[in-house]
């Protein structure tokens, strides 16, 4: 039976299918990442639930995306039922007690959950090529966007900010070409068209501040449990890229923010990856190369990252390399593919003499799983047939009134309801473009005051020298009109104050704080 030094997951059975033993994860190797696999209908969610309110109890803070809305019924205390109970007897849980756990709810639209908000600044030019699908040249196109955007000081805030930013790159589309390469009309235009499409599609509520804070998704409780963040995404999942595309792009906040610890006794956060498939989905090589690279290092972080899948193939190689926690739920094998995927599940996990895995995978009931943790000194465990155990919160959805009720009662409520608005790119782009209108109106007027005819009387007259001669005409001024002056240095000041403090990170995405 589980400790307060790991979670119990269940009880592996003997080639007979008696009680064999308890199947536990350490918390020491909770960082180690995991994979959590399986057909639809295999039990994958109740696995995740179960691993949830594990790490809760030990005091470790989860995020998890509530794909279906089964999830949310983690705040809730189970009640008894037949199947349940039935289940603990047979995996020797014994006291069965029920629970309801600490929860926060999150919504990127603002409807189920607190809204979150990310600005287009913290987001970075990677990440919104991605979620916007751009080409290699629309992207070379963003990446000038985001230098001009942090050389000259203009904050990135929402996705007007960033189509005024556009709108000037348009402008200036020679000039900027110069320096940093071609830049032409018509690319910047697609950008524009993609951009009013990602606005339809709902991500205006996405960008904007206040920004979430990385700290309010570590909240642990006085009595010592870690809060569980879960992200209502059963609206967002109909816009899949964004879905993926937010979830990096946390990965990578938390990457970039939390300091080092090396290997702690328990996590600092556990982090769910749900329909892991769509971050891997035609992606480019680099954005999956970096996100092996983010896997690979956030470890020590104290983060771990727990991918939830229905085919282990969904997982790049070098990605699934990383993972030494493995829940394998049922898989069918009727196609070609399905059953290069048995086969590949079956390959990773430590062979067990008692039983053929490849074989039992596809034989596996519901709420059954092949389950391989890393033991001591951090080795995989022979993998084991095994029965989960019942989750102690509620199995299913609650209630919109239930939800609205815990809303009102969280931590955060209130601190991220209204939106903020804050002198951006698009404001500081429109004063710019207005001082330089009235520079040239000043400069017309100050032409028209200034009109003669020549031979009537009001030409200004020659200078000559003393010898009588015709004086050599003026050098043309380089002086800047005040407007213009004025204009340049408040883009310095800007530039100078808000582009030092500009550090991207390994996913391109801005380290706040630096």
């Amino acid at each position: 039976m589980a400790d307060d030094t790991s979670i119990f997951l269940g009880a592996s059975r003997k080639p007979d299918d008696s009680y064999q033993r308890a199947e536990n994860l350490l918390l020491q190797y909770g960082n180690r990442h995991g994979l959590v696999t399986g057909a639809t209908g295999t039990g994958k969610t109740v696995s995740l639930q179960i691993l949830a309110e594990g790490f809760s109890n030990a005091g470790v803070p989860v995020f998890c995306a509530d794909i279906k809305g089964d999830l949310s019924g983690i705040a809730m205390m189970g009640t008894a039922q037949d199947f349940l109970v039935k289940r603990a007897e047979q995996v020797k849980l014994d006291p069965y007690q029920f629970q309801e756990f600490p929860v926060i709810f999150w919504d990127l639209f603002g409807e189920q959950g607190h809204p979150i908000r990310a600005t287009v600044s913290e987001m970075g030019p990677l990440l919104l090529s991605r979620l916007m699908n751009l080409s290699e040249a629309q992207e070379g196109i963003m990446n000038i966007a985001f230098r001009i955007a942090d050389e000259e000081g203009l904050l990135l805030l929402d996705l007007k900010d960033l189509q005024a930013l556009l709108a000037n790159i348009a402008e200036r589309a020679e000039e900027i070409g110069a320096r940093y390469g071609n830049v032409t009309k018509p690319s910047v235009g697609a950008i524009q068209r993609t951009l009013l499409v990602l606005e339809q599609q709902g991500a205006t509520n996405f960008f904007g501040e206040p920004a979430l804070r990385i700290a309010d998704m570590m909240r642990t409780t006085r009595d010592g449990r870690g809060a569980i963040s879960v992200l209502a995404a059963d609206k967002l999942m109909m816009n899949p890229r964004l879905y993926a595309t937010f979830l990096l792009w946390l990965m990578s906040e938390l990457f970039e923010e939390l300091p080092e610890v090396g290997d702690p006794d328990k996590p600092k956060l556990v982090f769910f990856f749900d329909e892991a498939h769509l971050l891997f989905d035609d992606a480019p090589k680099v954005l999956i190369d970096r996100v092996e690279q983010v896997v690979r290092l956030i470890r020590s972080k104290g983060v771990g990252v727990y991918f939830v899948t229905q085919n282990p193939l969904d997982i790049p190689e070098t990605v699934l390399a990383q993972l030494g926690n493995r829940v394998q739920h049922a898989l069918r094998a009727y196609t070609p593919r399905e059953q290069k995927a048995v086969r590949t599940a079956a390959e990773t996990f430590r062979p067990n003499p008692d039983f053929d895995c490849a074989t039992v995978i596809t034989q596996l009931g519901t709420g059954e799983a092949l389950v391989s943790t890393l033991e001591a000194k951090g080795a995989p465990s022979m993998v084991q047939r095994t029965l989960i155990r019942p989750p102690s919160s509620r199995l299913g959805p609650i209630s919109p009134d239930e939800r609205r009720k815990l809303i009102a009662e969280s931590p955060v409520a209130g601190q991220y309801d209204q939106t903020i608005d804050r002198e951006s790119a698009f404001e500081i782009l429109q004063k710019k473009a207005k001082a330089a209108q009235d520079a040239e109106a000043q400069q017309q007027e100050s032409g028209r005051s200034r009109w003669t005819i020549p031979g009537f009387g009001n030409d200004d007259p020659v200078p000559q020298t003393a010898g009588g001669r015709r004086a050599p005409a003026p050098r043309p001024s380089n002086r800047q009109t005040v407007a213009e002056a004025a204009i340049k240095s408040v883009v310095r000041s800007v530039g100078s104050s808000v582009g030092r403090a500009i550090v991207r990170g390994i996913l391109g995405s801005l380290a706040r704080g630096r």
